[in-house]
């Protein structure tokens, strides 16, 4: 998502796709992509740097489903042909036959979700996508999916300072055998350094968000100044620290975060 702009200004397209072949050399080739990134122009560059890499060797995923983007309040679309219609154009920019991994980005609460994952299930017997998964879904929302076709993965946001889904959805998660991908493992950038801490950038979404925000940056950097602290005794860096904790929480959890953040 960083790559085109988000939290930080978007790269140029030739440095995206640098950043993309360099972590591919660094044995990386699980790719995180979804329509509505910097409004579909994420999913092109990924389809380009995908043209200079192998592509037997990449899992590649995207999502559909935010029709509109206007933090805090976005337009979702659940209905079959809208998700038929988004996968359609999410393989042409990409360029690519088939999609690894398809998420439902949001939970459209006007569609049921029976009807919503019957579109992706007819999309995998057609080949065009290989699995399923769902973003920010509800545990009512994963097992009802989970009924129609198996679901492989579950996003949603998890780290050293988001642990909401640790009561229900980790434990249903592992109950239906559906793997977690925690997104934002670095606390959106916070626990990536210093910079993210002491100035936010003007054009940073993150301006939005609360924790970000005044006093409550403040108080949060006392947080930040506790697993530096932590992480200098491990011989780390703050960032080591927070991806090691994602890590450790079990086998099925495949974090995904922003390369920008990896590379500021």
């Amino acid at each position: 998502m960083g790559l085109t702009g988000a939290y930080n200004d978007p790269l140029q397209e030739q440095d995206g796709i640098s950043v993309i072949k360099y972590a591919f050399s660094k044995g990386i080739t699980f790719f995180d992509t979804a329509d509505v990134y910097g409004a579909n122009a994420n999913e092109l560059l990924v389809g380009k740097a995908l043209k200079q890499l192998p592509r037997e060797k990449i899992q590649i995923a995207t999502k559909f489903g935010i029709a509109s983007r206007g933090f805090p309040d976005l337009k979702i679309k659940g209905s079959p042909e809208y998700v038929r219609s988004c996968c359609e154009a999410s393989l042409k920019r990409l360029d690519v036959e088939y999609i690894d991994l398809y998420y439902q980005h949001r939970v459209d609460t006007s569609v049921p979700i029976e009807e919503t994952v019957g579109e992706l299930k007819k999309l995998v017997e057609e080949g065009k996508v290989k699995y399923i998964g769902l973003s920010e879904a509800s545990p009512d929302t994963i097992r009802r999916a989970h009924a129609i076709h198996p679901i492989t993965a579950v996003q949603i946001e998890w780290s050293l300072w988001t642990r909401d889904i640790e009561e229900e959805i980790v434990p249903l998660c592992r109950e239906l055998g559906i793997g977690i991908v925690p997104y934002s493992p670095l606390g959106r950038g916070f626990f990536g350094g210093k910079g993210v801490v002491e100035n936010v950038p003007a054009n940073s979404s993150l301006k939005a968000h609360p924790r970000f925000q005044a006093e409550n940056l403040d108080k949060n950097k006392n947080i930040y100044e506790r697993i530096e602290g932590l992480a200098k005794k491990h011989q780390a860096t703050p960032a080591q620290l927070a991806l090691a904790w994602v890590l450790q929480q079990g086998e099925d959890v495949v974090p995904s975060l922003c390369l920008s953040q990896l590379v500021s």
